[in-house]
């Protein structure tokens, strides 16, 4: 949408009954879609003859106009019933991209003006539900309708770590709740409390159900497929009835925490993993973004193993695949689908590369660190031996506070003590993976110096020299 457009109304908008309160709901992904659609069936959002509800896609990829739109995707059209319309916030603010664009604060109520013209949302109160609210374009909508309530709707891990940067108290303050899956049964989300901020799960049973549905729909696509002359490729049961291993691949390489040759290796060093496991059927499911070279690489180590490889490059959910494929076992470096198969499918699972992210994830602060943190923490590798002996962690709970204070220790100050406790009486050589002596010295936490020097953070003369010789080291520079 253009600056000429602001003030400009959709002619075709069909006026919506005037008792009707408004509820915008934001998805970028089908996972997304799917949570928020299993939190209206579970009545999280009050009676839909009370509201019209509006569903609102975007493509944040790099290329969102080489993509398909999220709700021409195949299984979405079991998720739109639940919706009144959907609108497009990528052709709304077109050209910019949805990603990287946010108004100014003074221009907001331009384009709050500009919005409820061009959907005919009317004058009336409108609700916001959303997905990370510290990035766009959930930022940008918070923004733009700065009197309404928000309500946070969480699809992932990182839920239970910190909120990742500092929130406008105005954006902040307005959230009523944030709706998570319960990943982690026990482990409530860090993520807004800083706000009071109450967390509320989404019943399991209802969100596997609506997975449930779009399982069918890619079921039904692919008979149709087959009758069309052009089945779609899923892997499957083996011709001697073996389930597959699944491997999904995230694309690390994309976010710079590794090189795309060390993702390569790490896809090579799933499959070996898996096929060290006695399985001989394997299905990888790349990353849409992905190299396709990775795929075939992958394809020639599995058969030097004497396994048979079929990749899956079809942009479903992993949660579909367990659905149809029923796999033996799923592998993964910290994605969430990991949990999803352990603690909603009940599936075997192993994790593999995670100790590498620890070190190389940075700053300490990345927002990946808690779900990578919680992933391995939990989950068992993939080496048959070292998975053997793998316990979970009992102090999970502890262990994501110490790592979320350590994170961002100015927006939780309250979490120091439960952070001083853990490290104090748990750090050990595998606890030691999840933090860093550089940043815990930072902090004056647990850890910081070798257990005989302890007593140097809690000596006033020593810390008054060290400040001296910082003072006069400074000088000598200038």
């Amino acid at each position: 949408m253009t600056t000429n457009d602001l003030f400009s109304a959709s002619s075709s908008a069909v006026s919506s009954p005037a008792s009707s309160s408004i509820q915008l709901f934001f998805a970028c992904t089908q996972y997304a879609a799917a949570t928020v659609t299993a939190a209206l069936r579970a009545g999280l959002f009050g009676s839909r003859a009370d509201h019209r509800r509006i569903l609102v896609v975007s493509d944040v990829s790099a290329s969102p106009e080489l993509g398909t739109p999220l709700d021409a995707r195949p299984g979405c059209e079991r998720l739109l019933p639940d919706f009144d319309e959907v609108r497009s916030w990528n052709d709304f603010i077109r050209p910019f991209h949805p990603a990287g664009w946010s108004p100014r604060e003074q221009d907001a109520p331009l384009w709050q003006r500009a919005v409820r013209e061009a959907w005919n949302l009317g004058d009336g109160p409108v609700e916001i539900a959303c997905e990370s609210i510290q990035a766009n374009p959930s930022q940008a909508v918070a923004t733009i309708f700065s009197e309404s309530p928000i309500h946070i709707y969480a699809d992932g891990l990182m839920s239970y770590g910190p909120t990742r940067s500092k929130l406008h108290p105005l954006i902040g303050s307005r959230v009523e709740r944030l709706l998570h899956l319960d990943l982690v049964p026990g482990l409530e989300p860090l993520l807004l409390t800083e706000f009071g901020v109450a967390p509320e799960i989404i019943p399991t049973d209802v969100f596997v159900k609506v997975l449930a549905e779009l399982a069918d729909a890619a079921d039904a696509a692919d008979a149709a497929g087959t009758a069309g002359g052009s089945a779609g490729s899923t892997g499957g049961t083996g011709a001697d009835g073996e389930r597959p291993a699944l491997l999904l691949g995230q694309y690390l390489s994309r976010l710079g925490i590794l090189t795309p040759a060390e993702e390569e290796e790490l896809h090579v060093e799933m499959v070996r993993g898996a096929v060290a496991r006695g399985h001989r059927n394997v299905v990888f499911k790349p990353h849409p973004s992905a190299p396709d070279q990775w795929s075939r690489r992958l394809e020639g180590e599995a058969e030097q193993l004497g396994a048979r490889l079929t990749v899956h490059a079809e942009p479903s959910l992993a949660e579909v695949l367990y659905q149809r494929l029923d796999p033996a076992l799923v592998v993964a470096c910290f994605s969430t689908a990991l949990l999803t198969a352990s603690a909603f499918y009940d599936l075997p699972v192993a994790r593999v590369g995670t100790e590498l992210l620890l070190e190389r994830l940075s700053p300490y602060q990345n927002s990946n660190r808690v779900p990578v943190t919680i992933v391995d923490a939990l989950l068992p590798p993939l080496d048959p031996e070292a998975a053997t002996a793998h316990r979970p962690d009992e102090r999970i709970a502890e262990l994501v506070a110490a790592v979320g204070f350590a994170m961002q220790p100015q927006i939780y100050p309250e979490l120091r003590p439960t952070a001083e406790n853990y490290l104090a009486h748990h750090l050990d050589r595998r606890t030691w993976r999840y933090f860093k002596r550089r940043r815990l010295t930072a902090l004056a936490l647990p850890g910081a110096v070798p257990a005989q020097l302890a007593f140097i953070p809690r000596n006033a003369t020593v810390r008054r020299v060290a400040r001296r010789a910082r003072s006069l080291k400074k000088a000598t520079l200038g």
